[in-house]
């Protein structure tokens, strides 16, 4: 889909859904402080989830050894970090790095949006260690020899370079934070939800009526979705992913690999957004993801003008054959 039809797909949506009900008319959710906060509804009576949201986050996903046994950092430690991360690549402190460091930066700092500590130590919240579960025996040996032929072969074919690399896809569903455009656009229409991923500017179309999933012969990069509501979470089944799909941070997904979010508005500002990974075939046991998703209004999501075939994976190519022409006796 090219990004002029998600233009006209986010246009029909935003007609059917403008406006949302009355508070009056809306469901009550109670805070954790014990206040009440009117869930403003759709026209057509569910909760809405629409606006512009962002899931950056510099929260890792795993809990860092360091911090083992600890769930929660203090706010002293939620506010260094804060400060770390939002003068990381300020020029004041590209002195500080080494050249390395500094090229690994590659940005200075207006172009980064991490976003800011949960408080949290991970962003793993199941299993109760914050870590990722061990991989089974054949996921571990798939993953070696993905690993093998990378270095082997890092440079053979630009079907060798990653996939964002290559603008197929860079932002998994679920999502792992990354250094920026963090954000999700979610539309709602009546039997179905949009999500609009800023990230190479995929979009997800979640059918909330109890169709089946597509054939298990027909696998997509960011699998096939089915919705439903229970009370005022919505619910999203992803099956029928690509094996050659692969996210940052964990192994690629298996032809066994079912996610499973939770979108639940709690305020104004935030939606409660969790994920369950269920992939018998990499991992021993399920795994789940607490990653708030905060509201921006006025945040305008425009053209994430990347395509598959572009420049630099050309000049990658070139740049290794030069190379191997250069090492020949």
């Amino acid at each position: 889909m090219s990004h002029r039809d998600v233009g006209v797909v986010v246009a029909v949506f935003a007609v059917v859904s403008l406006g949302a009900v009355p508070a009056s008319q809306a469901q009550t959710a109670t805070q954790g402080s014990g206040d009440s906060w009117a869930a403003p509804l759709t026209p057509w009576g569910e909760p809405d989830l629409q606006g512009v949201w962002s899931y950056a986050t510099i929260t890792p996903l795993q809990r860092p050894t360091e911090l083992t046994g600890r769930e929660f950092l203090t706010d002293e430690e939620v506010a260094e970090q804060n400060i770390e991360e939002s003068t990381r690549a300020s020029s004041d402190r590209r002195g500080e790095l080494t050249p390395e460091r500094d090229l690994g930066l590659a940005y200075n700092q207006v172009w980064w949006d991490r976003g800011t500590s949960t408080g949290r130590t991970s962003l793993i919240v199941d299993p109760p260690d914050g870590r990722l579960p061990s991989l089974t025996p054949e996921a571990r040996t798939t993953q070696a020899a993905r690993q093998d032929a990378r270095r082997a072969r890092p440079f053979d074919s630009w079907e060798d370079r990653p996939l964002q690399e290559r603008c197929m896809t860079y932002q998994r569903s679920p999502p792992v934070p990354s250094g920026y455009n963090n954000t999700y656009q979610i539309l709602q229409s009546p039997g179905q939800v949009a999500i609009l991923n800023e990230m190479i500017h995929d979009v997800r179309f979640i059918p909330l009526d109890d169709r089946a999933h597509v054939s298990a012969r027909i696998r997509q990069w960011n699998g096939d979705s089915r919705g439903h509501w229970e009370d005022n979470t919505l619910v999203v089944e992803t099956t029928n992913y690509s094996d050659k799909t692969t996210w940052r941070g964990f192994p690629g997904a298996g032809q066994t690999l079912r996610a499973v979010e939770r979108f639940t508005r709690v305020d104004a500002d935030t939606i409660d957004y969790q994920f369950t990974i269920h992939d018998a075939a990499t991992y021993t046991r399920p795994w789940t993801v607490a990653l708030p998703l905060t509201h921006a209004p006025g945040y305008v999501l425009y053209e994430y003008a990347c395509h598959e075939g572009n420049y630099s994976i050309a000049n990658v190519l070139i740049g290794a054959r030069a190379q191997e022409r250069a090492a020949q006796p």
